[in-house]
């Protein structure tokens, strides 16, 4: 059972999703996980099970290779049977209105994420995979400043098996180089090439970076907030509303522009 386990866990097929697919409840699927043998599982439940990974016999599960054509093979067997209908019929008002505007593969990729993450979040014992879904909420907000966090996504799920190794989906070139810095920063890693003694500068100078960023942020902010107080004192206003935005944003972008004037 412990290679099945490994296998869902490489496969990135969660609980609810397996539960969904099983129809049975998640609960159900920790209890047939904990028995020590698939033979032991209800005869359908294992014939469905086999059936998705691609096998005849409980005895082929060990011999499975995971690469990434067998990935896309199980998935797509998964989500044939498991319809977005299926998985987003809850009743719960809110959670239909997440999946409004959405086409039926954007549903699925919504349904999924946010499966994987309630699941991380109920089996949260420690804390700690509160912390990993709060780092990658953050992750998400910084994407759009940065274009290489998409390419470190990128690397991640070809690193994992999750896409081919030549799909570039953003900028081929930079994303080549990205992967090729990435993999050589790993492999230093994982082989011990670098102590923390070795990098405590690098390090510091990353701390400063951050700490830089932050008055750089703070200073835009305070400036931002000056200007908007000159510009409703020169409109006469003392706050922004509906009926004044418009004419104050606009005297704050004249007010932006002689600064940058004077400044030249």
């Amino acid at each position: 059972m412990n290679r099945l386990n490994d296998l869902l866990h490489e496969l990135g097929i969660s609980k609810v999703k397996l539960a969904k697919f099983l129809g049975v409840s998640r609960q159900m699927i920790y209890n047939y996980l904990e028995l020590d043998d698939l033979n032991k599982w209800p005869k359908d439940k294992k014939v469905l099970l086999l059936n998705l990974l691609g096998v005849k016999s409980v005895e082929e599960v060990n011999s499975i290779k995971i690469d990434t054509d067998y990935i896309s093979a199980v998935e797509t067997r998964l989500n044939s049977i498991v319809a977005i209908d299926n998985q987003t019929s809850t009743g719960n008002t809110d959670t239909e209105s997440l999946l409004n505007g959405l086409d039926k593969k954007q549903k699925e990729l919504m349904v999924s994420i946010i499966d994987l993450i309630k699941e991380k979040l109920e089996d949260d014992k420690t804390g700690k995979n509160y912390i990993e879904m709060k780092y990658l909420y953050h992750f998400i907000q910084a994407m759009e400043s940065s274009k290489e966090l998409k390419y470190i996504l990128g690397y991640i799920a070809k690193e994992t098996g999750f896409v081919p190794p030549l799909e570039f989906a953003f900028n081929e070139e930079e994303q080549f180089i990205f992967e090729s810095i990435m993999y050589s920063a790993f492999v230093l890693y994982t082989n011990g090439g670098a102590s923390k003694t070795k990098l405590a500068e690098c390090h510091k100078r990353f701390i400063n970076q951050i700490e830089q960023k932050k008055e750089d942020k703070l200073s835009r902010t305070l400036e931002l907030n000056n200007i908007k107080v000159q510009a409703l004192k020169e409109l006469g206003y003392t706050e922004i509303n509906e009926g004044n935005a418009a004419e104050v944003f606009e005297k704050i972008a004249e007010i932006q522009s002689r600064k940058f004037g004077g400044n030249h």
